[in-house]
């Protein structure tokens, strides 16, 4: 196996609402991530039944300022030992750190004229510190981080007035620290707006007045992808030589059998996911799509110029997401599994994790591969992981050949699909330190090189340790890629 190709952006991602901690404190607001509760009763596989929100349990949520059971609310408090692990990262040979900017940090409620000073710093002090380790920031705008208050007042983004207050938040962005940051993304996992409609949007069905919970979730996907081609063009026009992507959850889903009825059940999930990523990378809806959706009685809310928007500011470049694929089929008495918020048939040639993601390196080569034939520019895979559980050792050593194993193999498939021909840009693994999981609130779902001493109750010393994936990634990086061979 050659190496992958020169200045390969080699690193890791995480979010500011899974890491940071500190959640009330210098002058931060309340986003929709820190209503998030972990269920201890309730299965991990059973994604719906963590993410139920109504206008009440909100309101409740955010009148509750504990943290016990608010498991981001703490995080692992990167705020404040974000120095100390950027120097490990660095320690790793980091290229990149994909790192997001809390809303509401700078814009507690989303609606203040100005932006709250120590907030400016805190994120000035963490690309200063990057910058300084030799590490470039990879900065995502809008990570399931948008202002508590929005979602309550507006119903988030159902409401186009929104798009104006996140351009101001992306405005405010470009102005600080476009002259640190030269690669950014607009919003993580667009589609997961379907899935997941609150922590995405703010949207809650008891708040949508006169129209229906499906009709509001589709206002408020076009507002993002108008508010996503506005902000690629501020980009552009206020951070010279920066390229600004979009971001996609991969879903990769095979037919079940080669029963023609489980073939067009696959390409219809398939067309679905790719939608989003069609929007923002062709500047269009797909016609298929819109006449689907007409189908079902779902009219987007265009606006004059909303068009032109869209086909004028193109992203860059599309990273996404890739843990698992699925399969589908048309017969409902299939055992399904879960996978990254999303439910799919059971692939029986597959392994699953605790959580119930099918484990599919080869998937992502042939993800890598569809993407760049559709899209012919550079993509980025900015997430990748396997989460689970680690065992401390009494000398205080952590063996995770697991996490090796499933990052090499897939780490292989890409650099196939490179010598394929696609222009892959960058590998940011998932969780490179420990972190609450999106899906259930859980730091014992881990991902990282990075042991962190909590529970899934918050108990604990806080003390990070190597495991043994430290040093496999470590020597990843600094080959580029050659050991993965061994």
């Amino acid at each position: 196996m050659s190496k992958f190709p020169d200045n390969f952006y080699w690193g890791g991602a995480i979010a500011a609402n899974q890491v940071e901690g500190a959640w009330n404190i210098d002058g931060k607001g309340a986003s929709v991530s820190d209503l998030m509760t972990y269920k201890p009763n309730i299965d991990v596989k059973n994604f719906a039944s963590h993410h139920q929100f109504t206008t009440r349990s909100v309101q409740d949520a955010m009148s509750d300022n504990s943290v016990e059971f608010y498991p981001k609310r703490r995080g692992i408090d990167f705020y404040h030992q974000y120095k100390n692990d950027i120097a490990l990262f660095a320690e790793m040979g980091f290229k990149v750190l994909r790192v997001s900017i809390a809303w509401t940090r700078l814009f507690p409620t989303g609606e203040e004229s100005e932006p709250n000073e120590a907030g400016i710093n805190f994120y000035h002090n963490l690309f200063d510190e990057l910058i300084r380790q030799g590490i470039e920031p990879l900065v995502t705008l809008h990570h399931y981080e948008m202002p508590a208050a929005l979602s309550l007042k507006y119903n988030g983004w159902q409401d186009r007035r929104v798009i104006s207050l996140f351009t101001r938040f992306c405005r405010t962005c470009f102005s600080e620290y476009g002259n640190k940051v030269k690669l950014w993304l607009t919003f993580n996992e667009v589609d997961s707006i379907i899935r997941h409609p609150f922590t995405t949007a703010g949207v809650l069905e008891d708040n949508c007045g006169d129209i229906s919970f499906e009709q509001a979730c589709y206002n408020a996907l076009h507002h993002q992808f108008v508010a996503s081609a506005l902000v690629t063009r501020l980009c552009h026009d206020m951070c010279k030589g920066a390229r600004i992507g979009c971001m996609l959850t991969k879903t990769m889903t095979y037919p079940y059998s080669s029963r023609p009825e489980d073939v067009a059940a696959s390409q219809l999930k398939n067309l679905n996911n790719m939608f989003y990523s069609d929007v923002q990378m062709h500047g269009r809806y797909p016609e298929m799509m819109l006449r689907m959706l007409a189908n079902r009685g779902i009219t987007l809310p265009f606006a004059e110029g909303d068009v032109q928007t869209l086909a004028d500011n193109p992203a860059d470049f599309l990273s996404f997401s890739y843990y698992m694929t699925r399969c589908e089929s048309d017969d409902p008495d299939l055992e399904r599994t879960p996978g990254n918020t999303t439910l799919g048939v059971k692939n029986p040639h597959l392994k699953s994790s605790e959580w119930g993601w099918q484990i599919d390196p080869i998937g992502l080569r042939v993800s890598l591969i569809e993407l760049y034939d559709r899209y012919r520019k550079p993509l980025f895979v900015v997430e990748n992981g396997l989460g689970t559980r680690d065992t401390v050792e009494p000398d205080g050593s952590i063996h995770d050949s697991y996490r090796i194993d499933y990052l090499r193999a897939h780490l292989r498939e890409a650099k196939k699909a490179i010598d394929s021909g696609v222009e892959l840009i960058g590998y940011t693994c998932w969780g490179p330190i420990d972190l609450i999981s999106a899906a259930n609130s859980q730091i014992t779902k881990r991902y990282g090189f990075i042991h962190v001493d909590l529970d899934d109750m918050g108990h604990g010393s806080g003390v990070r340790r190597k495991k043994d994936s430290f040093e496999w990634y470590k020597e990843v990086i600094r080959t580029n890629g050659a050991s993965l061979e061994q």
